[in-house]
């Protein structure tokens, strides 16, 4: 553990809040977060448990204190302003993700990706836990790392999702490392595409010849990742064979410990083709650590996923309604676009990543199973513009709906006998949500409203 005199915090969010009661014991603390102290959720002031921590909220710095050290949350980039200002007087910046990889006994699994982190994550968890005692799951939007570190042995096994915030400027990788699709994402806090990609690239860029490396190579970007790592690469995909897991003739097929039959495609309860690439990559690092098949198989036909990602909230009148809230990139609405056949009304949009439309435009144009478009919030007129640009929408679009309530009594409706709603935004909420677990749960509960007023 880090024994100095001053640590500073920068970001106060659930990583924040562990880095200050991890270390909070034998370090002088100071919180610092450029919001104001109101815009900070309550929650979060309440599990700080580090003594005499102090709070500097609203870009506020204290005056004349140096810092040995400066924690970054993972939305604070090393080159903030303030960053720059503390590292000028002589602090050291580092991150809970850092610390994590220096001090974590145990063998680290990490999973990165546009979208699909979260459930491969979930599913490699579930995998592990059949055979071993000591597994963990971790990162991103999950448990903080800090928070179990305590707990590790060099027995354990720790499953981290990892986004490219949490990457940005990490110089080890994982044991084994999991690199699933990647597009662009997150461009109002990454300079560029390249950068972004270049985060990524952290996850193999360490690795030595001993670890593994699991790649979806459906994905150019993601197939190039191969050529950055020394370790030893099993590709998945569900186009075309390859040397670790796929799909073939409706069957997912695993080559890591020779040719076996997994299990038929249909035993899989997730929806959509995109989650048969994040259950092949499950697969490939369950049978890296000796998981059987059976016990592979047994996860799959009852892992129903993760909340908020394509997830069932309710049928009524032979009308299915699904959340996916955690769809915030073109990519993922265009595979939840592709999950289902049947008639869609497509909920979209949201407050701005910078994200490019024209593919999902195209997709909406092109896929006749889309009946209606209701948009909402901030990029509802770029999105608008995407699918008329593209060609002729013969479906309706619906703008101005003010909030959750209107826009599933809107989608009620318009849907009949055989449809699905889709709640898939695109985008991110913070312009009409607190975040995309709020605007999710908004959903469920309207959905659950129907037939109740």
């Amino acid at each position: 553990m880090i024994k100095v005199k001053n640590i500073a915090i920068f970001g106060l969010g659930k990583e924040g809040v562990a880095s200050a009661n991890y270390f909070g014991k034998d370090n002088q603390i100071s919180i610092l977060d450029q919001k104001p102290k109101e815009k900070i959720e309550k929650v979060f002031l309440d599990k700080v448990k580090a003594r005499d921590a102090s709070f500097y909220f609203d870009g506020n710095l204290p005056k004349n204190q140096k810092f040995d050290y400066i924690i970054r949350s993972p939305g604070v980039r090393s080159d903030n302003p303030l960053v720059l200002k503390l590292i000028k007087s002589g602090a050291i910046v580092t991150s809970a993700t850092k610390i994590f990889f220096d001090l974590c006994p145990g063998i680290i699994i990490g999973v990165t990706g546009t979208k699909g982190k979260g459930t491969t994550s979930a599913l490699v968890y579930e995998m592990l836990k059949t055979k071993y005692g000591q597994v963990y799951l971790a990162g991103n939007i999950g448990t903080p790392m800090l928070e179990i570190l305590p707990k590790l042995k060099k027995s354990s096994f720790v499953v981290l999702e990892l986004s490219s915030f949490q990457l940005f400027d990490l110089k080890k990788s994982p044991h084994i490392a999991v690199v699933l699709m990647i597009t662009s994402e997150h461009l109002d806090w990454h300079k560029t595409s390249q950068e972004y990609r270049q985060a990524k690239k952290s996850i193999v860029a360490y690795q030595n010849k001993n670890d593994f490396a699991v790649i979806n190579q459906d994905y150019p970007v993601s197939k190039s990742f191969a050529n950055k790592t020394k370790a030893c690469v099993y590709f998945v995909s569900t186009k075309q064979n390859t040397n670790g897991v796929y799909i073939a003739n409706g069957k997912i097929i695993s080559e890591i410990a020779g040719y076996e039959e997994i299990c038929p495609t249909s035993d899989v309860i997730l929806s959509g083709r995109h989650n048969l690439q994040n259950v092949a990559a499950a697969i490939s690092i369950a049978r890296i650590l000796d998981i059987e098949s059976q016990n592979i198989v047994e996860i799959l036909k009852n892992f129903k996923g993760l909340t908020h990602r394509l997830q069932l909230v309710r049928e009524i009148n032979k009308v299915k309604y699904y959340n996916d809230s955690f769809s915030t990139t073109p990519e993922t609405t265009i595979s939840a676009i592709e999950a289902f056949q049947n008639p869609k009304i497509l909920i979209l949009g949201g407050s701005s990543k910078k994200s490019d439309f024209s593919l999902l435009g195209q997709k909406i144009v092109s896929d006749k199973s889309v009946k209606a478009l209701i948009l909402i919030g901030q990029e509802s007129g770029r999105i608008k513009e995407a699918v008329t640009q593209t060609g002729n929408f013969t479906g309706q679009i619906i703008k101005g709906l003010k909030n959750m309530k209107e826009i599933v009594q809107k989608s009620q409706s318009l849907a009949k006998a055989g449809d699905i709603v889709i709640l898939s935004p695109a985008c991110a909420s913070f312009d009409m949500f607190k975040n995309y677990q709020d605007r999710g749960e908004q959903f469920i509960n309207e959905v659950k409203r129907i037939g109740k007023n």
